[in-house]
């Protein structure tokens, strides 16, 4: 009862205003640690035995497939919902004083939420997830100075093997369980000392109807959490968590491609070099996205004042702007542009990498430049339309990775 205020404005109830992302990430959290500690009696985290446990879970226990079913999707899930809560809070406003700090406490818990995944990837040790892990660390080549030396720490070793399992069990069962929680318990305590959620965009703190938080928002919630148990049940009992055959070192399948939320890193190698697709970009998005809150707005009431005639109308051209030209490019870079051909005379991290990179700061100026005349100058506004234009292309870019590559990375539709 102490997760939310006594009273709310009733202004909050509405379920388009919150869509109940926050309190479905908690329910799947719950459940993941529910499933997993059933998991964790049978599971036996070695490279001889780690498949054969997963197969007698499977085959071999009363509702084991049903089980790690439910642990498997709810993972996926969990990412999605967590990713689309950051959206909503952004598009909200829900991220200045004294809201601030809990936007870098939410991108702590996505992340969080995306490395617990990936550990626990690994841990079928069949086909799918060993090479995935090697595609994934194999990117920590490219770090600077420390990345070989990071890959080999996190690996306990040069290759995958049988400390990268015990390692990936550690962190999946242990480390990072413990990091969600704490995470969870000053984000849900920093939302409450905020007052709770933040009021709708159009909505007036002058003339706010308070109501009693229990019944009226514990029922709700209550009804979406059990919705969401049942979706979740239901998709668990009709599709089972993919498993192939029991990993194979000598044998590398082709193509053999990151776990999905990673496919659009993998994706911008193929297009840059990859100290920028793996290092740089990724960077540069992660610091702006953390950075925001900090930047200085016009705000009114305590909330982000965008420009609400212009604000649907900046969110349509930059997610149609992405949707438009990063196919766009991807296409061109796979058929027609090949500066690593076309620019000989300058080593590779200029002609595919510094070219290219300046070349898409470019694309993005011109565009912001656009936004300006058109629609608004003012910063919220700038930085909206940046949010969802980078938001889109990534997961285009996570699209292409993921179904149209086919062997060898090539394009195949």
């Amino acid at each position: 009862m102490h997760i939310h205020p006594y009273r709310l404005p009733e202004t909050n109830l509405r379920f388009t205003h919150t869509w109940g992302l926050g309190g479905m990430a908690a329910t799947l959290i719950v459940l993941q640690f529910f499933t997993g500690i059933l998991l964790r009696f049978h599971y036996e985290a070695s490279p001889q035995s780690a498949f054969d446990s997963i197969l007698r879970i499977q085959e071999g226990l009363i509702f084991g497939k049903f089980v790690r079913n439910i642990h498997h999707w709810s993972g996926m899930f969990l990412i999605v919902i967590s990713f689309l809560h950051l959206i909503r809070v952004f598009l909200s406003g829900a991220f200045i004083k004294p809201r601030h700090w809990n936007w870098v406490i939410g991108i702590a818990l996505l992340l969080s939420v995306v490395f617990i995944n990936f550990t626990g990837y690994l841990l079928p040790w069949d086909q799918l997830s060993y090479w995935a892990i090697t595609v994934s660390t194999n990117m920590l080549d490219y770090v600077p100075l420390i990345g070989q030396w990071f890959k080999e720490l996190i690996r306990g070793g040069t290759e995958v093997g049988a400390s990268t399992l015990l390692n990936f069990y550690t962190f999946h069962t242990g480390i990072f369980p413990v990091l969600l929680i704490i995470l969870m318990m000053i984000h849900f305590w920093k939302v409450r000392k905020a007052g709770g959620v933040i009021l709708p965009r159009n909505g007036s703190s002058s003339d706010v109807i308070r109501i009693e938080t229990n019944p009226h928002l514990i029922k709700r919630e209550a009804v979406v959490a059990m919705a969401l148990l049942a979706f979740v049940f239901l998709f668990s009992t009709l599709f089972d968590a993919p498993l192939q055959e029991k990993a194979n070192p000598a044998f590398s399948p082709n193509p053999a491609k990151a776990p999905w939320y990673f496919q659009g890193i993998q994706e911008l190698i193929l297009h840059f070099h990859p100290f920028f697709a793996v290092v740089l970009i990724p960077s540069i998005l992660l610091a702006g996205a953390a950075a925001i809150p900090f930047l200085k707005y016009s705000s009114s009431n305590g909330k982000v004042d965008f420009t609400m005639s212009s604000y649907n109308k900046i969110i349509l051209w930059s997610a149609l702007t992405a949707f438009v030209l990063t196919p766009v490019l991807i296409l061109l870079d796979e058929y027609v542009l090949h500066l690593e051909e076309l620019v000989t005379s300058v080593p590779q991290f200029i002609s595919v990498g510094l070219l290219p990179f300046l070349f898409l700061a470019g694309i993005t100026w011109v565009f912001l430049i656009f936004i300006k005349t058109k629609f608004s100058k003012k910063k919220i506004d700038i930085v909206l339309a940046i949010f969802v234009l980078f938001t889109v292309a990534y997961l285009i870019l996570m699209f292409f990775g993921t179904f149209l590559r086919g062997e060898g990375m090539h394009l195949t539709f």
